[in-house]
């Protein structure tokens, strides 16, 4: 089929004809804005914390002073481990998916000239690190002597063990152990890199960022005190969470227990993500119904083109063209008017995408979701036009012919 006879048909329609193209363009640059959100958000859904998240919980207290934060560790060490079925428990400053204690920026020197970026620091005391279930890769784990007692936010002065994609960012491509940073003139070594260790608020950090995680051995006590993990066997956990709050009432009535922040580790993962999944409930939305509207747009400027041109088909059918060339003829007229709206579209998807990057910090939008794009508005293009591109092929030449 000749494209001439086509884009001269679309000049006598030059508004109704931009008006499809625009929405299209539109519906581009929104579908592939909005599947990238949509493939972040899944992502992180499902980020892999490098933990044991099924067989750990956590008990957070308040409300106490921190002059009898020794004791009220003491107590409350010794009677959550007193609870059947408790495999472990330990002090640790954060927790995965919990709340956030250890966030600050590091330096690769002294000086503080060489900025190293912004990590999170996990002060866990002895058997915290097996109780999180981390992985060792390289180096060694905490050994007795690296717990030590420390006065203010955090020890001066440890041996640590850092996560792989921070080691990676750090010093790239060289081996990290050994090697030193900074938290303004307080110093760390590295003596492990561990796999994973996720920070608490995995969402609000991107890429590999969310996995900068530093922890370091510490002795429980003033400054340490107040947040314990719990390790049991993962069909215990729960029914342990429930004794350990009856415990607590018990052995530290000074103490008020955080219901909010004391829970499983899968449910603080699901409270965690919440709004990422309504984000990507309301994308999937937002996409179906742009769609929706897309072709309908098409549905009607199709069916109003077949209501004008009955004639025109009459005719052509008269002299012996076929019902397949009247339906190739609407498809490759919509194929021409949704192209020329997706190659608008794009530009439209990256002038959208850097306004996200502006002010939400989000990635760059990657170019293979543009074809993505283009494929689906293209299928949709033709399904939309195929109902109304038929009943037109349909129409007999005398019936149409008589029709106007």
């Amino acid at each position: 089929m000749q494209i001439r006879p086509i884009l001269a048909a679309l000049r006598r329609h030059r508004l109704a004809t931009m008006l499809v193209a625009l929405e299209i363009a539109l519906a581009c640059a929104v579908l592939c804005n909005a599947c990238f959100l949509i493939a972040n958000r899944v992502a992180l859904l499902h980020v892999v914390s490098g933990v044991d998240e099924t067989a750990l919980a956590t008990v957070q207290l308040t409300g106490y002073e921190d002059s009898h934060a020794v004791d009220l560790n003491a107590r409350v060490l010794a009677g959550l481990r007193s609870i059947p079925g408790m495999q472990s428990v330990s002090v640790l400053n954060s927790i995965p998916f919990g709340a956030r204690r250890g966030t600050a920026g590091i330096t690769l020197d002294m000086a503080g000239q060489h900025f190293g970026g912004v990590v999170e620091f996990y002060v866990g005391g002895p058997g915290s690190m097996q109780a999180l279930g981390l992985h060792v890769t390289s180096g060694r784990a905490p050994q007795v002597d690296d717990f030590r007692t420390f006065e203010g936010l955090m020890p001066t002065d440890a041996s640590v063990q850092i996560t792989r994609s921070l080691a990676e960012h750090l010093w790239p491509g060289t081996d990290p152990l050994g090697k030193d940073f900074w938290l303004d003139k307080w110093h760390y070594r590295v003596v492990g890199v561990i796999d994973h260790l996720v920070r608490p608020d995995p969402s609000n950090w991107q890429g590999d960022s969310k996995d900068w995680s530093i922890f370091v051995p510490a002795l429980p006590g003033k400054y340490l005190a107040g947040s314990y993990l719990l390790r049991a066997d993962p069909k215990d956990i729960s029914r342990v969470l429930r004794d350990a709050r009856t415990t607590i009432a018990k052995i530290a009535p000074d103490a008020v227990f955080d219901e909010e922040g004391s829970k499983t580790l899968s449910d603080l993962r699901t409270d965690s993500f919440r709004q990422d999944r309504a984000m990507v409930g309301m994308l999937v939305g937002v996409i179906i119904a742009l769609l929706l509207v897309t072709a309908l747009g098409i549905v009607g400027l199709v069916s109003f083109w077949v209501a004008q041109r009955r004639k025109q088909i009459g005719i052509r059918r008269a002299i012996g063209a076929t019902r397949a060339d009247i339906l190739n003829y609407f498809q490759t007229e919509n194929f021409l008017i949704v192209t020329f709206g997706i190659v608008l579209g794009m530009l439209l998807a990256f002038a959208l995408n850097l306004l996200l990057m502006k002010h939400y910090e989000l990635p760059r939008l990657p170019l293979y979701y543009l074809p993505i794009g283009a494929l689906i508005l293209w299928g949709l293009g033709q399904l939309a036009v195929l109902g109304p591109a038929l009943r037109a092929a349909a129409v007999p030449p005398v019936v149409a012919t008589r029709s106007v």
